[in-house]
């Protein structure tokens, strides 16, 4: 891709989202950062320090009705005439184990982490169809491909974005639309930061007391010490879209590894899977009439 872009990234209150804002506005590209009112602030107040770096700034709330995130789409596409990337980034963890766990949390977890991504994206896809054009990022996660304990909602929402982004991919790219999945790694983003994890637990058992601890004294552990840096993974996924310097040649891939965490469990991942396949194809393939 080539010339100015325009760029809409959620969740830029922090985090990625603002790390990609900054990058963005650095490449010369135009940006348009979104994220939600919290605490009786508007969105766009929220977002002030990178409105002064030279960002439109729209309120937008992934956990919208469908027919809001149509109009906020509509709306966003006409502050600069296009949006060509959509980079679906605003989410949360909700940390907890499985038993201790409701309907009414896992389901607001999906809202923000997935279902609201993918209700937005289905907003942005006619008026990206029009136009025979446009890219389609969503942050996933490296954490599906492997467990831990208490990470139910967050890699279950990635999983699901893992499950659904492919078919999506395979429906749009007739219509100049491409689409790909950042699966990162850990990356020093505050994510998991106490005010960016909730850990509810409605229905707490005194048996997970030990487990609990231990999720607790890992969050604490991980948060601040994570190897990945937001600021160089904003600046390569940027060059990845465009084609350009480091990533020129290459063509952007469905799912796009993001740190050198990211590359290791999904090398010991695959390997995992081969190895099944060596042990038990030749029993359980036997199966066909």
């Amino acid at each position: 891709m080539t010339g100015q872009l325009i760029w809409l990234v959620t969740g830029c209150s922090s985090g990625f989202g603002e790390a990609f804002v900054r990058a963005i506005l650095a490449k010369g590209d135009r940006v348009i950062a979104t994220t939600r009112a919290n605490d009786g602030v508007y969105g766009e107040d929220r977002l002030a320090h990178l409105k002064d770096l030279g960002a439109a700034t729209l309120e937008l709330d992934v956990t919208a009705p469908e027919v809001e995130l149509n109009d906020k789409a509509e709306e966003a596409w006409k502050i600069y005439g296009q949006v060509d990337i959509l980079v679906n980034n605003a989410g949360y963890v909700e940390a907890g184990v499985f038993e201790e766990l409701d309907e009414k949390t896992i389901t607001e977890s999906l809202r923000t982490n997935v279902l609201g991504p993918l209700n937005l994206t289905r907003a942005f896809i006619p008026l990206m169809r029009a136009a025979k054009s446009g890219t389609i990022l969503f942050v996933g996660s490296v954490g599906i491909y492997y467990g831990a304990p208490g990470a139910n909602c967050y890699t279950g929402a990635k999983g699901l974005i893992e499950g659904i982004v492919p078919n999506l991919a395979m429906e749009i790219a007739p219509f100049g639309i491409r689409t790909s999945i950042l699966v990162t790694g850990h990356f020093r983003t505050g994510l998991m930061s106490p005010s960016n994890t909730k850990f509810r637990a409605p229905n707490p058992q005194i048996e997970y007391n030990e487990i609990n601890k231990l999720i607790n004294a890992g969050l604490s552990a991980q948060n601040g010490t994570q190897p990945g840096d937001p600021k160089k993974a904003c600046e390569l996924v940027i060059e990845a879209v465009r084609g350009e310097d480091r990533c020129a040649g290459k063509e952007l891939p469905l799912r796009l590894p993001l740190g050198s965490d990211a590359f290791k469990y999904i090398r010991e991942n695959c390997a995992e899977r081969l190895q099944l396949c060596d042990e038990w194809d030749g029993i359980m393939s036997q199966t066909d009439h």
